[in-house]
């Protein structure tokens, strides 16, 4: 087993991120010292460099945006600047009634987390999908001047508004205030903000 040197847990031998919070895991190469644990090196976002020459760049990443003031002070106090919800998701049947998924990107993906290979859905419900009927990317959620849509990823189960049809994987379907969407077995309610 690895242990995680961010949040301590621990993690199967080829595992290459922590199941738990996403960091890299460093694996020991002297059996020695192979239960010792590995220092932990996090930049706190007061201590982080902030980058404001338009010319500091290297070659295939765009130049950091110059923060503003407001950004500088926000994130002094631990803050980050907040985005606003526009719509939210609510789990209506299993384990987990009741569950919030607030949405504030225009695009949100619906899907289980694998850190191994770098999926990190915007809705995670792997905890709330014993029977792991959700796709790792099972569908998404597309936010456009007002209007909210959803199209299925290809996933294995398939994805359904309002016990319709099943979605044409690729398709976008318009969705409305109160809609529900089933993906996999997992039931859940859209609620669109005022």
């Amino acid at each position: 087993m690895i242990k995680c040197q961010t949040c301590g847990m621990q993690n199967l031998d080829q595992s290459q991120y922590c199941d738990e919070c996403g960091a890299a895991l460093i694996k020991s190469k002297d059996k020695k010292n192979e239960n010792r644990e590995m220092p932990s090196f996090q930049t706190r976002m007061s201590e982080a460099p902030v980058f404001q020459s338009s010319n500091a760049t290297s070659i295939g990443i765009p130049p950091i945006a110059a923060i503003n003031e407001t950004e500088r002070s926000s994130e002094k106090n631990g803050n980050l600047p907040n985005k606003s919800v526009h719509a939210t998701l609510f789990v209506e049947r299993g384990n987990s009634i009741g569950k919030e998924f607030p949405i504030s990107a225009d695009e949100s993906l619906i899907g289980r987390w694998d850190a191994d290979n770098g999926i990190f859905p915007d809705i995670d419900l792997d905890r709330h999908d014993p029977e792991a009927k959700v796709s790792r990317r099972h569908a998404r959620i597309l936010h456009n001047d007002g209007q909210y849509s959803i199209e299925d990823l290809g996933s294995t189960n398939g994805t359904f508004v309002n016990r319709g049809r099943r979605l044409v994987p690729g398709n976008a379907h318009l969705l409305s205030d109160g809609d529900e969407i089933i993906v996999g077995k997992t039931f859940l309610r859209l609620i669109i903000s005022q």
